[in-house]
C-alpha cells in the first residue's frame, strides 16, 4: 500500500477485483509463485491472504504484514485457515519488523507496484533475507506494447495512483529487483485478462536471489 495505508473504498473493492482475476488464472499463479518454498516466509503486503491458501508444508513458519486495516482483518481470518502457520503484522514495507537475514524467502504478490518508493522496500527485502535466501514475486509491470505502456505512464501520472490504492501501473519492477543487488533466476511474462473487453495486464513471475 501507499504512504496513506488507509484505503476502506479500494480495499472493499479489490476483493471483488481479485475475485476476477484468480478465476482468469492469478490462482494458478499464485500456486505457482508459492510452490517448493520452505523455511521461515515473510510476506510483504499480504492483503486479505488469498495466498495462504497456497504456502506448502514445507514452510515452517509465515510472517505476513498489511498495513491496510480492513484487508488486515480479513488475513487474520485468512490465517486461521491457513494450511501452515501464518502470524499477520500491522507492519510497512518500507521498515520490516525483522532482524538482518531472519527469513529463507519473501514473497511479494500485487504490492511493489503500490509502495512509495520501490528502491527502499527492496533493500529492506535484501536485509531481512538470509544470504542466498529467494524473493519471489509476482507483479503486474509495464506492458512492452509501446502504446499500452504510453497509456500506463499516463494513468500513473493523472489518476490512477489515487483510485487504486497507490497502485502504479507502468513499473519497471524487475530493472528494480536488480538494480538492489538481487539476480533474477527465473522470470516469465503473463497475460492476465480481468474483464472481456479490457486490454489484458501485463504481469512478471518470478524468482530471484539475494547475492
Amino acid at each position: 500500500m501507499a504512504a496513506n495505508h488507509r484505503h476502506p473504498i479500494f480495499a472493499r473493492v479489490y476483493t471483488r477485483i481479485s475475485r476476477a482475476a484468480d478465476q482468469a488464472g492469478g490462482e494458478e499463479h499464485r500456486r505457482r509463485l508459492l510452490e517448493g518454498l520452505s523455511g521461515r516466509v515473510l510476506e510483504v503486503g499480504a492483503g486479505h491472504g488469498l495466498n495462504f491458501a497456497h504456502y506448502p508444508s514445507t514452510v515452517t513458519r509465515v510472517t505476513a504484514i498489511e498495513p491496510e486495516p480492513h484487508l488486515r482483518s480479513l488475513a487474520v481470518r485468512a490465517a486461521a485457515a491457513a494450511p501452515v502457520d501464518v502470524e499477520v503484522v500491522n507492519a510497512v514495507a518500507e521498515a520490516l519488523p525483522a532482524q538482518n537475514g531472519e527469513f529463507d524467502a519473501v514473497v511479494t504478490s500485487l504490492v511493489l507496484c503500490s509502495v512509495s518508493d520501490q528502491a527502499t522496500v527492496l533493500r529492506e527485502i535484501a536485509r531481512v533475507l538470509r544470504p542466498g535466501g529467494e524473493l519471489r514475486f509476482y507483479e503486474h509491470v509495464v506492458a512492452t506494447r509501446p502504446g499500452w505502456a504510453r497509456l500506463q505512464r499516463v494513468l500513473d501520472q493523472t489518476i490512477y495512483p489515487s483510485l487504486a490504492g497507490g497502485c502504479h501501473l507502468a513499473r519497471n519492477t524487475q530493472a528494480a529487483i536488480r538494480a538492489a543487488g538481487f539476480e533474477i533466476e527465473f522470470e516469465e511474462r503473463l497475460e492476465t485478462e480481468v474483464s472481456k473487453g479490457l486490454p489484458a495486464i501485463p504481469h512478471v513471475l518470478g524468482v530471484a536471489r539475494r547475492r
